[in-house]
């Protein structure tokens, strides 16, 4: 038995959580948040057995798209604001961070 941990951005969430319930894949959703932009996440928690995580990771590389995003900068700390024009950045953002870890016992009551 595996527990898949993904992180996805909450744009991708529904639609990963929809195809891995498709696919019979049981998965409890937490929000979170973090990364470059401090957005909203959500991390997935999926258990499958062992045969099982390569079909479930190709589903969520498969619902987990880049995509690039303008975003704009943060002003600089402590400097002279006054000179300080923020410019949007192009950032890529959206895909999917994964953790597969070992799951030494599994209990459902």
């Amino acid at each position: 038995m595996k527990l898949i941990l993904a992180i996805v951005q909450d744009k991708d969430a529904n639609r990963l959580a929809d195809a891995l319930a498709d696919n019979d894949y049981q998965s409890t959703k937490l929000s979170s948040s973090g990364g470059f932009l401090k957005e909203g996440n959500t991390t997935l928690m999926i258990g499958v057995h062992e045969d099982h995580v390569d079909h479930a990771l190709e589903i969520i590389e498969d619902n987990c798209s880049h995509r690039d995003q303008m975003v704009a900068p943060i002003s600089p700390m402590g400097g002279n604001a006054d000179s300080y024009i923020p410019k949007p950045v192009k950032v890529e953002v959206g895909g999917a961070t994964v953790f597969v870890l070992p799951v030494d016992a599994f209990h459902q009551f």
